[in-house]
C-alpha cells in the first residue's frame, strides 16, 4: 500500500509543478480578467465621450443634467467655453436648448454625430417639456388637467419565467458541454503522455521488481484523478470569488444586479450532480488515455497516443450539440447510460428535465462500475503492454497486450 502511494504522489507532484498545469489553471482566470479589462477599458471611454449643455433656463438644464450626468461635462454653461473646449477635445460637442414661436428647440453642435444612446434621451427631455410648456400655455382648470395626465397601462402575463428558464438552460447546458470536452481533452493528453514518456526505459522493469503493474497504474490513476480534483477546487474557489468580486465591482455590479436571478440558476446547474458526472467522465477518459499512452512503441509517439480517446470524445461533444435541444429522443436517452457518453448526455437530460432521479442515480452506478471495471482489467495487462517497445502495429501490440491477461 505504501508503494500505491508513492507512485501517486509522485505522479501528483510531477504533474501539479508542471508549467502545462500552471497555465491550464490560469487559462479562465486570464480570459475572465481580459474581459474584465476590456470592460473596464470601455467604460472609461463612454466616460470620457461627454458633451456639454447650455441653455438660458437653467432649471431645463439641470433636468437634464441630473437625469443624463454621465454623458454631461457639468461644468461649461456658456457657449463660448464649450466652444473652446471642442476645439481642444475636452468633449465632444455641446448642446443648446432654447425656445422660439412656443415650441421647444435642441441644437446639438459637434464634429461627429451626437451618442447614439444619448440622441433617444435628448428627445424624450424635449418632448417632456415642450408637453409641460403646453400645459402651462392652456391654462386648464385642475380637473382638466387631471385627465390630462391620465396614463394608459400596460401589463404582461407570462408563463413562469418562460424565457428566463430557457437561457438558463441554454447557458448551462453549453457551459457545461464545454467544460467536460475541454478538461476530459487535457487530462487525455497529459494522462498518454506521462504514461507513453516511460516506454523503453529500463526503470520500468525495476519498479515492477519491486511492485505489481497493477499498483502502479492504480497509483498513476489516482495521482492524476488528484490533480483533477485540485483543478476543479481551484475553479469552485476562484470562482466564488470572482463572484463576490463582480458583485461589487463597478464595471460589473450592474450587470450582476440585472441578472442575479439568471447567474444563480446557472450556478446551481454547475454545481450540482452535474459536476459529478463531469468528474467521472475526466477519469474514465483519462483511465482510457493511459492505456492508450501504453499501447505506443516509443516515447516519441506520445502526441499520437490520446488519438482514439479524442477521437470518441469529439464524437461525444458532437453528439451532445446536435441534441441539446432535442434531449427527448430516442438516442440521447440511450448514449445517457453509456459510459464514455452519459457524461455528456446525462447532464443534457437533468438541465431540461427530461429525467427522473432512479435514471441519474442508475447512470451514475454504471459509469463508476465501468470506471472500476477497467481499471481492474487494464491493471491486469498493462505490465504486458507498458514493456511491449517493437515497432509493431498498434493492432498486433493491442493483441499482445490483451492476451497477457490469459497468461
Amino acid at each position: 500500500m505504501n508503494k500505491l502511494w508513492t507512485v501517486t504522489l509522485q505522479t501528483y507532484w510531477h504533474q501539479v509543478k508542471s508549467w502545462s498545469f500552471l497555465i491550464l489553471i490560469l487559462g479562465p482566470f486570464f480570459i475572465i480578467g481580459c474581459s474584465a479589462l476590456g470592460g473596464a477599458i470601455s467604460a472609461n471611454s463612454d466616460s470620457e465621450s461627454q458633451i456639454a449643455v447650455i441653455s438660458s433656463n437653467e432649471q431645463v438644464r439641470q433636468n437634464f443634467i441630473k437625469n443624463n450626468d454621465k454623458y454631461v461635462d457639468s461644468k461649461i454653461k456658456t457657449v463660448e467655453s464649450a466652444k473652446k473646449a471642442v476645439k481642444k477635445e475636452k468633449i465632444d460637442g455641446y448642446l443648446v436648448f432654447g425656445m422660439q414661436k412656443n415650441q421647444v428647440k435642441a441644437v446639438y453642435h459637434g464634429a461627429s454625430p451626437i451618442a447614439d444612446e444619448l440622441k433617444p434621451k435628448v428627445k424624450s427631455y424635449l418632448q417632456m417639456v415642450q408637453s409641460q410648456f403646453n400645459l402651462q400655455q392652456a391654462q386648464l382648470a385642475p380637473h382638466q388637467l387631471k385627465a390630462l395626465q391620465q396614463q394608459p397601462q400596460y401589463t404582461e402575463v407570462l408563463q413562469k419565467n418562460h424565457q428566463d428558464d430557457k437561457l438558463v438552460k441554454m447557458l448551462s447546458l453549453i457551459i457545461v458541454i464545454m467544460a467536460v470536452y475541454m478538461i476530459l481533452i487535457s487530462y487525455s493528453g497529459i494522462t498518454a503522455q506521462e504514461i507513453a514518456s516511460e516506454k523503453g526505459t529500463k526503470i520500468m522493469e525495476i519498479i515492477f521488481s519491486s511492485t505489481t503493474a497493477a499498483k502502479y497504474f492504480l497509483g498513476k490513476i489516482l495521482g492524476i484523478f488528484g490533480v483533477i480534483v485540485t483543478q476543479l477546487i481551484i475553479y469552485i474557489v476562484g470562482g466564488w470569488a470572482t463572484y463576490r468580486w463582480a458583485l461589487y465591482a463597478k464595471i460589473t455590479a450592474s450587470f450582476m444586479r440585472d441578472n442575479q436571478v439568471i447567474i444563480n440558476k446557472v450556478l446551481g446547474n454547475l454545481l450540482n450532480v452535474n459536476l459529478i458526472f463531469l468528474i467521472l467522465g475526466v477519469v474514465i477518459y483519462t483511465i482510457l488515455a493511459a492505456f492508450s499512452g501504453a499501447l505506443v512503441a516509443k516515447p516519441e509517439d506520445s502526441s499520437k497516443a490520446a488519438q482514439s480517446t479524442t477521437m470518441i470524445s469529439l464524437i461525444a461533444f458532437f453528439l451532445a450539440f446536435a441534441f441539446i435541444s432535442h434531449p427527448e429522443q430516442i438516442l440521447p436517452q440511450v448514449l445517457s447510460y453509456v459510459p464514455f457518453f452519459s457524461s455528456f448526455m446525462m447532464p443534457i437530460r437533468i438541465i431540461n428535465g427530461q429525467v427522473g432521479s432512479l435514471e441519474v442515480i442508475l447512470s451514475l452506478v454504471i459509469l463508476i462500475v465501468s470506471i472500476i471495471g477497467l481499471t481492474i482489467y487494464i491493471s491486469k495487462i498493462y505490465q504486458g503492454v507498458i514493456l511491449q517497445t517493437d515497432d509493431t502495429s498498434f493492432w498486433k501490440r493491442l493483441k499482445r497486450g490483451l492476451s497477457y491477461s490469459r497468461l
